[in-house]
């Protein structure tokens, strides 16, 4: 059986012709798609499409994976969930134009077959794919010909917090809840009621609607509260050792070995012997990597700033600063450092054939491998300098030392000089700086002891960029980073600040297919050739 395509038609038919007469103001994106369906799905990105299904044997679609696949982009669009997006190719005209099925009666496809199409996509990186011809399809319009923009590829990154889909619990909480997927699935493979597991386990605070209605303590007293942790602390051995008995072989994997793992997990990282009884408390301090969810093993606590903190994942972006496009996506847990997510980004996008000439960041993705790869070539990364601080207020800065980066020399206000070299600390004579007038600035350290000034690995560069930030000229090429801020700033207005999915995997694809529709739209809003009727 061969796999269906789509190949919609291009004229319009009188009623969609009466529909743009009422609607040409509203939802523009849906005459856009109407009109450059064809363009966006054609016979090559068809056959990448089918490729997701020709290694399986089996499974093959009764409808054009095109056809799923513009479902895909409509139910991103309107934020519907499956089993609305599937009602909608019935419902909404504008849902039937786009996917040709005007006057149609049954649905367009089923929720198994959105899910699953969705699933092969993430599988086969097809949202990768369906991003990178959002972004050639737009290219090819208005004022994204390719004339009209720069040879060179200028891209910004910057990333924003996505707060997890997973509950995100303290550690009382967190353990019980674990405990419950435990009982729960024992509770399956044995075909035993759940109050049954409980009691045959040794673990009766579960059976109240929380553990702590089962603890019922004053939470505000320190004694009462570790009292209650030893008292859970037991029962989830208890629970643990009958398990183990009970179920050995089926303990030692699947589901139950899953649940079981994490429970353990969630025991070593918030838990530490107790000193005064020797048996376990509450970690004093927060774990690394600490996991902060049952249901999202992936989601972690992390940091946009000192006084703002969030739970879940941060989402990257590296956009085309002239054409105003997004090019690619990452995520990242929330603990991981920025930096990490620059390679697959950079990677990404040149995948679509155009190297990064100048690239513009913010301070946290200076040390990643594709800034020395640009650099490597002769290209240029731009990002505001380091502010050069002193610890002991009104004392000298760094930036009050003159370096030479040419003789690798560096001059204090008092006019001596030394030799410096990268990573490492430069000290002044501690004889001349005794009788130096201008000592009482320049340290806080006891007498005897020079003026010490740290050279970072990389001087030159935020040297040159201390030099570039200090023109007029330079600070409006560092403003154009703001280019990619405000793609994200727009993103995260169609998203929304909370993932709509669990895990890495499945949230790359949400935040590729909400950067897809965002290129359409950009694309539409600079389209020439819309054909609606006035």
């Amino acid at each position: 059986m061969a796999i269906p395509r789509w190949y919609p038609i291009e004229q319009y038919t009188r009623l969609e012709e009466r529909m743009a007469k009422r609607s040409r103001k509203m939802r523009r994106l849906f005459w856009f798609l109407r009109d450059h369906r064809r363009e966006l799905f054609d016979n090559e990105f068809q056959a990448e499409l089918e490729t997701m299904y020709r290694n399986t044997g089996a499974g093959l679609p009764p409808i054009a994976p095109a056809l799923i696949a513009m479902a895909v982009i409509l139910q991103g669009y309107v934020g519907a969930s499956d089993a609305e997006a599937v009602e909608l190719t019935v419902m909404d005209l504008r849902w039937q134009m786009v996917l040709e099925r005007l006057g149609k009666t049954e649905p367009a496809l089923s929720v198994g077959a959105l899910h699953a199409f969705r699933q092969r996509m993430i599988k086969h990186d097809m949202d990768r794919r369906l991003l990178e011809r959002t972004v050639e399809l737009a290219r090819k319009t208005g004022d994204f010909d390719a004339k009209k923009l720069p040879k060179s590829l200028r891209v910004g990154i910057d990333s924003a917090p996505l707060e997890g889909a997973g509950r995100v619990e303290d550690t009382f909480n967190l353990l019980g809840h674990a405990a419950r997927s435990v009982v729960a699935c024992v509770a399956v493979i044995l075909g035993w009621e759940v109050e049954r597991v409980c009691r045959e386990a040794g673990i009766p605070l579960l059976l109240e609607i929380s553990i702590k209605k089962g603890l019922d303590i004053e939470w505000s007293a320190p004694e009462a509260k570790a009292k209650a942790m030893r008292v859970l602390v037991k029962q989830l051995k208890s629970l643990q050792a009958w398990v183990g008995a009970r179920l050995h072989d089926d303990a030692q994997g699947g589901p139950l070995g899953e649940v079981l793992d994490t429970l353990r997990q969630l025991i070593e990282q918030d838990l530490e012997p107790d000193p005064d009884d020797g048996g376990l408390r509450i970690r004093q301090g927060t774990a690394p990597d600490r996991r902060v969810s049952v249901r999202d093993s992936q989601m972690r606590h992390g940091r946009k700033s000192k006084s703002r903190r969030f739970n879940g994942y941060k989402r990257h972006i590296a956009a085309d600063l002239d054409a105003k496009l997004i090019l690619a996506c990452a995520i990242t847990p929330a603990n991981v450092p920025e930096q990490q997510a620059a390679t697959p980004l950079a990677q990404d996008v040149e995948r679509q054939g155009r190297p990064i000439d100048e690239l513009y960041i913010d301070r946290a993705y200076i040390n990643c491998e594709p800034v020395d790869q640009i650099r490597g070539r002769g290209g240029e990364v731009l990002c505001k300098p380091w502010v050069a601080r002193n610890a002991n207020k009104g004392a000298f800065t760094k930036a009050e030392f003159g370096l030479t980066m040419r003789d690798m020399t560096i001059t204090c206000p008092a006019g001596r000089h030394e030799r410096i070299q990268p990573g490492t600390v430069v000290e002044f004579e501690p004889e001349q700086w005794e009788r130096c007038p201008l000592r009482p600035q320049g340290t806080m350290a006891s007498a005897g002891c020079g003026k010490t000034v740290s050279i970072a690995g990389d001087e030159k560069e935020q040297h040159r960029l201390r030099k570039l930030v200090a023109t007029s000229k330079g600070r409006a090429r560092l403003r154009l980073r703001t280019g990619v801020e405000h793609r994200l700033a727009h993103l995260v207005r169609r998203q929304g600040r909370r993932a709509r999915y669990l895990g890495v995997r499945k949230n790359l694809f949400y935040v590729r297919r909400a950067s897809a529709i965002q290129n359409l739209e950009a694309a539409q809003r600079n389209d020439k050739g819309v054909r609606l009727v006035a």
